[in-house]
């Protein structure tokens, strides 16, 4: 009787290495020679579950997407009820900055696919994706705030969680560089906060 193949534990193993890859030795290091070799299995498995370096990087971003959507849904779950919106949006921003190994590790990963994507604008899709459902869900939280007297009114939502949410990702790059501990940065985040939710 044939073995049975895990598909998407093989899957996950190659972006792991992928990932692995990119980290140590950033995104131009990768291609599906280097990426077998760090996952132990052969090119043409490689090229079995991704055709081209776009889709294993594809892969690769949502593997990290899962793993903060689970650190988030984890974290979001622990809080105490009912949760007010500076609360809920706090706790998602600083889960998502690079503050540990196993996110600074998916934090290079991402930051070198958004400099991938700044020059392959048909693999920036995703991102976009994401980042727009991510201001959309912040700038709700926003307008519950406004509508409780908790955030200043007249100020565009949607400006405001823009602005927020690019501020945590400049403080990841940051944390990565080292310009920033982790204290500053949360500190720095805080801040922001702040100025947004007044409640």
């Amino acid at each position: 009787m044939p073995k049975k193949v895990d598909h998407q534990a093989r899957r996950t193993l190659i972006a792991d290495a992928l990932m692995r890859v990119a980290a140590a030795s950033g995104l131009e290091a990768v291609s599906l020679r280097h990426v077998a070799a760090e996952a132990g299995v052969t090119s043409g498995m490689v090229q079995h579950y991704f055709a081209t370096k776009d889709e294993m990087m594809g892969f690769a971003l949502s593997v990290i997407r899962e793993r903060n959507e689970e650190r988030v849904t984890r974290a979001v779950a622990a809080l105490p009820q009912p949760v007010a919106p500076r609360a809920l949006v706090r706790t998602i921003l600083v889960e998502l900055l690079p503050l540990d190994e196993q996110r600074r590790a998916d934090g290079r990963v991402a930051l070198a696919f958004l400099a991938y994507t700044a020059v392959r604008p048909e693999a920036a899709a995703r991102m976009r994706d994401d980042t727009d459902q991510m201001v959309a869900f912040i700038a709700d939280q926003i307008r519950a705030a406004q509508a409780s007297d908790d955030s200043p009114a007249g100020l565009n939502p949607e400006h405001l969680a823009a602005g927020l949410l690019a501020a945590m990702e400049g403080l990841g790059v940051y944390l990565l560089g080292g310009q920033y501990d982790a204290q500053t940065a949360v500190s720095a985040l805080d801040d922001h906060l702040s100025l947004i939710f007044t409640g």
